[in-house]
């Protein structure tokens, strides 16, 4: 073994070959937030945020699959209340998910705050201080599958 490669710590290690469940439902907490991020600092500086997306389209007349791109649609986790302050309600699927007993959003002054909360809550959900909440958003989607 060369000097170099010694000064490394070499270990034998397996990659899994999916991640557990609760990281699985934690990224997609994160990417949904992420995309409400981008989407909250695009209104703040006036512009749109749409992202591109990849979509398979089959031919009616011939049957050909072709990829197309396209634009998702995405859609505010945000509203102005009728105090005129701006509640964030984090939302798993399309449900909104209970962050403490009772309470389902977030409220902030204006859309400079909006864009610090977001920021935040990714840092909780990524962190991993949000997992009851997803668990118990994700058991209630889950729910109405069962039949």
């Amino acid at each position: 073994m060369s000097a170099t490669l010694a000064k490394l710590n070499l270990v034998n290690a397996k990659k899994p070959l999916q991640a557990p469940p609760i990281v699985q439902r934690r990224n997609k907490v994160s990417n949904a937030l992420h995309h409400q991020l981008l989407l909250a600092k695009a209104l703040a500086e006036g512009s749109n945020y749409a992202p591109k997306v990849f979509k398979t389209v089959t031919n009616k007349i011939s049957g050909e699959r072709t990829t197309v791109e396209a634009t998702k649609r995405i859609k505010p986790f945000w509203f102005v209340a009728e105090n005129g302050k701006v509640c964030l309600q984090v939302r798993y699927g399309n449900r909104v998910m209970e962050l403490a007993k009772g309470k389902n959003s977030i409220e902030v002054a204006n859309g400079d705050e909006l864009v610090k909360t977001l920021s935040l809550v990714i840092d909780c959900v990524n962190k991993g201080e949000m997992d009851t909440q997803i668990e118990q958003a994700s058991s209630a989607v889950r729910a109405r599958f069962i039949k």
